[in-house]
């Protein structure tokens, strides 16, 4: 009798709840319980990671985990996570502070686990589809509260938003139309142009969405980034031009035809002048003023930082004094520079940004193959750098695990199609 089926018939010998692979399937499901419910609730979310980390622990090969840690795409978000809990010694801060201000890094403990099961599981394509699913219902959702705002699953929601925010919903939309990109263009380059149509359709539907109903200045910034990518990796340079073109002028068309847009991108300048005219708190001049003021605590410590959770005590005691009534950006106070960089820089200093710009580095080199899943874990990096210029991304929750479950279960796919094709044919897979 060979291994292999030796080793099947041991698994079908002993109960089911014993078995490795039955807990494998198990934590599959709920990674794709995980991906349908983060469009739409974070209790769901926190419940669904708590049980797919039970579910994983019996599967756990401890010296092939271990191993594992070892890789740069690992050791880099554990690190950043360390230097945050260590960086409670140092802080001046309320130590409920130090510890609010810790639990959103924690999910970057998750990584190293979701890459270590999804490279050995071949289901991680169904996470990505269950999430895309997920953003299509959404999507259709978004219209019919447009137009009958009651039917929004919480209240007093904004305009074309069902649930959480039109931020969040950006993100996801942004992430989902050109994704479908790249599959759209091998289904024209393999012949397929009804298949091609169909995901066309769908990727224009969420584009619509966007530039009809709602979307965030963020989004707004940063998609045309993300093309850009696309552009550059997988189009010619003609192909890219003519592109280009066609953009312009259907941005034009866009912007002419829809009056959310042009209120949208409109306020960048009125947001900008208000701020510089009369210190008023917009939300552009909020930013500026975050920001200056991070860069200032940041050269005070410009090392280790001034420790977890000490942001809001910093902005507290820079604060201008209010004059009279009259709201100030100067005034305003804040624990979160809405910037990735800063955010971290304020806490941990230089120490901090290295891990956090390493980490990018490693997992944007991870998905530097080809295919699908390379596609899209690219893209989930690239949005989540971008959009980490106006926003904390990685320690929102909604963003951060956008990060954390597209990075985990799109890394330990490619890095499971690797490891398969580096196994000799007819060789015993590990």
């Amino acid at each position: 009798m060979s291994a292999s089926a030796a080793a099947s018939a041991a698994r079908q010998a002993q109960p089911a709840w014993r078995d490795p692979s039955s807990w494998t399937k198990a934590a599959d499901v709920v990674a794709i319980l995980i991906a349908l419910s983060l469009p739409w609730s974070t209790s769901l979310v926190s419940i669904f990671v708590v049980f797919w980390v039970i579910a994983l622990t019996p599967t756990l090969d401890l010296d092939a985990f271990v191993a594992s840690l070892k890789r740069a795409i690992c050791v880099l978000p554990v690190a950043l996570f360390a230097l945050a809990a260590v960086g409670m010694l140092w802080s001046d801060a309320a130590w409920s502070a130090r510890t609010y201000a810790l639990s959103p890094v924690s999910k970057l403990l998750v990584l190293p686990l979701l890459l270590y099961h999804f490279e050995r599981s071949t289901r991680g394509i169904w996470v990505l589809v269950a999430f895309l699913v997920s953003c299509i219902l959404l999507m259709g959702m978004s219209w019919i509260v447009a137009f009958y705002p009651s039917l929004a699953l919480k209240p007093e929601a904004q305009y074309g938003v069902p649930v959480k925010n039109y931020i969040d919903q950006s993100q996801e939309f942004a992430l989902c139309a050109v994704a479908l990109a790249y599959p759209v263009m091998t289904l024209l380059r393999m012949g397929k142009k009804w298949s091609a149509a169909v995901l066309a359709s769908i990727a224009s539907l969420i584009v619509v969405n966007m530039i009809f109903v709602t979307v965030s200045r963020t989004a707004l910034v940063t998609m045309p980034i993300m093309v850009a990518v696309f552009a550059m990796l997988h189009l010619k340079w003609r192909t890219n031009l003519a592109i280009f073109l066609v953009a312009i002028v259907l941005a034009l068309l866009a912007w002419l035809s829809s009056p959310r847009l042009q209120s949208t991108t409109e306020t960048f300048f009125s947001d900008y002048f208000y701020y510089k005219l009369q210190d008023k708190p917009t939300s552009i001049g909020l930013r500026l003023e975050f920001w200056k003021k991070s860069l200032r605590f940041f050269a005070d410590a410009p090392i280790v930082g001034h420790g977890t959770g000490s942001t809001r005590g910093l902005f507290e005691r820079a604060a201008a004094s209010p004059v009279g009534d009259k709201a100030l950006a100067s005034s305003e106070v804040i624990g979160n520079p809405h910037n990735q960089t800063l955010n971290v820089a304020v806490q941990w200093g230089m120490v901090g940004v290295i891990l956090l710009y390493g980490m990018w580095l490693y997992h944007l080199l991870l998905f530097r193959g080809e295919g699908l899943v390379a596609w899209i874990g690219l893209l989930v990096v690239v949005q989540n750098i971008f959009t980490s210029l106006f926003n904390s991304h990685l320690f929102d929750f909604h963003e951060g695990w956008m990060y954390v479950l597209g990075v985990g279960v799109a890394g330990g796919t490619v890095l499971g199609a690797e490891r398969r094709a580096s196994v000799p044919e007819g060789a015993v897979r590990p």
